[in-house]
């Protein structure tokens, strides 16, 4: 055979290269930024897990618009929930986010650390986008505190958020020790703060950029124009109202504050009937079609004429913006 000359050997080279399979590309992370909805617990009327309801649950914050969801966290009455629900609604998240513009979160929290693990070992199976944990419901100390998270961090290879709110009672999470553990381990560099003083922690986190990557405020984002204003990344309120504050989100990141505080003023109608009526929430998912019905493990269902109506009139004045 006669050797190739340049001219004929560098196309066939190209060619050759063409014709190999290439290498699958890992897929873009997704930004953790923007309203991360904190997906609430579904139940039939014998209050089982209705998994059914949590994947249509998925779909509706996906038409909603969210940016990220989240499960399962206090909103989802987490603490209600056995070893083999959680498992089995992790499973059933990770396919009903398959192919969803939205970020999945899954909560790997534990009372102690080889409980949390066990939930993060599985996190790790389903590949979610972030894991996101509380503190140890049996922590005693910082240095108990200081294990949890080290021993989850060494067992994830995704982002974490750090929840300041939800451990042992009493047990709070200074500013510093948060900063040191995500000095530490840099995927530990995100924090869900719902820590009174909450703006004033979230100040601090924020003068520690960039060890910490990320800061959502919660708290059914009562504070979410404030926390926007600072520059925070994001929240991660309820449900029900998931359109809502994608809404009052994109107006105020797209440079319209003011139609976004005349949103977020009807929202906080809901949110402070909320405080006043019994499973809200619920009540709306189920309205929304979401939900088959408002059944709770931790709190009653039972909602009195008069708070029907408060709820049905405070609800109005958000009907013209429902998108899901």
């Amino acid at each position: 055979m006669n050797p190739l000359s340049r001219r004929e050997f560098l196309p066939a080279l190209a060619g050759a290269a063409l014709a190999q399979p290439r290498e699958a590309q890992p897929p873009q992370a997704k930004p953790l930024r923007g309203v991360f909805i904190i997906l609430a617990t579904p139940y039939t009327q014998k209050k089982e897990v209705d998994y059914e309801d949590l994947a249509r649950e998925a779909e509706f914050a996906e038409r909603c618009g969210v940016q990220g969801m989240v499960w399962p966290q206090l909103a989802s009455e987490y603490a209600q929930l056995s070893v083999q629900e959680r498992m089995r609604g992790m499973d059933t998240l990770a396919k009903a986010a398959r192919g969803k513009r939205a970020a999945l979160v899954l909560g790997i929290q534990g009372p102690n650390t080889a409980q949390a693990l066990d939930y993060a070992r599985k996190a790790e199976e389903l590949a979610p986008d972030a894991v996101i944990a509380t503190p140890p419901g049996q922590g005693r100390s910082l240095d108990d505190v200081r294990e949890y998270y080290s021993a989850l961090a060494r067992a994830v290879k995704r982002p974490c958020f750090i929840q300041t709110t939800g451990g042992a009672k009493g047990l709070n999470l200074p500013v510093d020790f948060i900063v040191s553990l995500a000095r530490e381990f840099p995927h530990l560099a995100y924090v869900k703060e719902e820590l009174e003083p909450v703006l004033e922690r979230m100040r601090q986190l924020d003068a520690a950029r960039p060890v910490i990557r990320g800061i959502f405020g919660g708290r059914a984002g009562r504070a979410m124009l404030h926390e926007m204003r600072l520059g925070m990344d994001g929240n991660m309120p309820g449900a029900a109202y998931a359109d809502i504050y994608v809404q009052i989100w994109s107006l105020y990141q797209g440079g319209r504050q003011a139609e976004a505080r005349d949103l977020f003023a009807r929202l906080l109608l809901m949110i402070n009937v909320a405080e006043q009526a019994p499973s809200v929430i619920l009540y709306i998912l189920h309205k929304r079609g979401v939900f088959k019905t408002i059944q709770s493990r931790q709190k009653s269902v039972e909602l009195s004429r008069t708070q029907i109506e408060e709820i049905e009139f405070c609800w109005a004045a958000l009907k013209p913006y429902l998108k899901g």
